[in-house]
Order: structure tokens, then sequence, then C-alpha cells
């Protein structure tokens, strides 16, 4: 317990202000997950949910009644839905990983179709419009349009990234872009200034991901079908 209490209550001096140690592991843990995410590794999913319980502290901070510069509803309810989409991620790429023999490799990167990409943007556009009234109804922090936004992104973001389609990477860039000015003006300076590097970073991650999908189809076409394969 005691240790618990002091990873709660830990915090790191920087320029004259304080940042929670809690939010500073939570972000780390995030960049490892993310990095194991664009090199399609198994393990990128349960360390993710390590980084997700640590952050989901962090902004549920006044609820608990820790010192917390804000509290934002839909940067907490993403780190339960990142849980939630995480084990089917999990489950996934293990799967994926025993199907397969990958080098280690959990899943083969593929294009959505136009039709799933049509309803990922609607569902964006959609889910953010429903939420905002919600989460201002909870006292998120202004403007509560922003939280509801990061919040749907990173779903479709995570989901995404479990069903292998390349056009995940995008998606998090797009929550990147609202996400960076709504932490800071919260407060959350760790977390904004890792959002920064994760915009470059899955920029990054789409072209990986591009390039290994393009080189992976043109190993099975030169491999040509197998015998007994059904077309």
């Amino acid at each position: 317990m005691d240790l618990l209490r002091w990873l709660f209550d830990a915090q790191i001096p920087v320029a004259g202000t304080a940042l929670l140690l809690r939010e500073v592991l939570g972000n780390l843990f995030g960049l490892a997950s993310a990095l194991g995410g664009m090199r399609r590794r198994v393990w990128a999913w349960p360390i993710g949910i390590i980084g997700n319980l640590l952050l989901l502290t962090v902004f549920l901070g006044n609820v608990f009644g820790a010192e917390a510069p804000a509290t934002l509803w839909g940067q907490a309810g993403r780190q339960i839905m990142f849980i939630t989409v995480s084990v089917f991620g999990w489950v996934r790429w293990r799967q994926g990983l025993r199907d397969a023999d990958s080098h280690g490799v959990a899943i083969t990167p593929r294009w959505a179709t136009p039709k799933t990409r049509i309803a990922l943007v609607i569902t964006l556009l959609l889910g953010t419009g429903l939420l905002t009234p919600l989460f201002g109804l909870l006292g998120s922090y202004p403007p509560v349009w922003a939280d509801a936004w990061t919040f749907v992104g990173s779903l479709l973001a995570t989901f995404g990234m479990a069903k292998g389609w390349t056009e995940f990477w995008l998606i998090w860039v797009a929550v990147d872009i609202i996400g960076v000015p709504l932490l800071f003006s919260a407060g959350y300076y760790a977390s904004a200034v890792m959002y920064i590097f994760y915009g470059f970073f899955t920029l990054t991650g789409f072209f990986v991901w591009w390039r290994a999908q393009r080189r992976e189809r043109a190993a099975v076409q030169e491999s040509g079908p197998t015998v007994g394969a059904r077309s």
C-alpha cells in the first residue's frame, strides 16, 4: 500500500511546476505500446493496458481527491475503452501469430474497404456530436467537443489496429491534432508533449505498415498459389 500511495502522490518538478509521475509513466508505456504496434508484436497490447490504467487514475484525479489540473471525462473514458478494445486486439493478434509462420509478426497490414473508410469518418463525426453534450453534462474541460473527438477517434484507431487496417495510423494523427492543444490548455503538459511526439511517430508508423503491406503482398504473389488451395 505504501508503494501505491507513493506512486499516486509522486511528482516530478519541472521548470517551476510539477508533473505527475503516473502521467509520465503512463505515456511512456503508451509509447512502448505504439512501438510494439508498429512492429506488429503481440506484447504491444498488455504493455498498452498498463499505461491505460496509469493514465486513467491521472485524468480522474479530481474524482479521487488528488491534485490534478482538470478532469477530462473523454480522456478518462478512453482509457477504459482502450483496455476493453486492447483485450480484443490482444486475442486477435495472438490468434494471428499462431495461424501464420510470420517470424513473430502477429498480423499482415491491409487497407480497409472504401465502405469501411466512409463508415469510420461518419462514426468519428457523429460520435463526436453525440458525446459532446454528454461530456458537457459530466463537467468535462472545454472545449468539450475536442474531448469527445479524441475519445471517438481513439476508439476507432485502436479497433483499426486490432483489425490490421493501415489507415488506423492516420486516425491517430487526427486525434493528435485536436488532442495536443486540449491537453496543453487543461494543464496536462506531459501528455501534450507526448502527443506531439506521437503525431510524428504515427506518421512513421503509417509508412512502415504501408511498406510492409506492399512487401508482403509482393511475396505472396511471387510464391504463387499453393497446391490444393481454394480460390
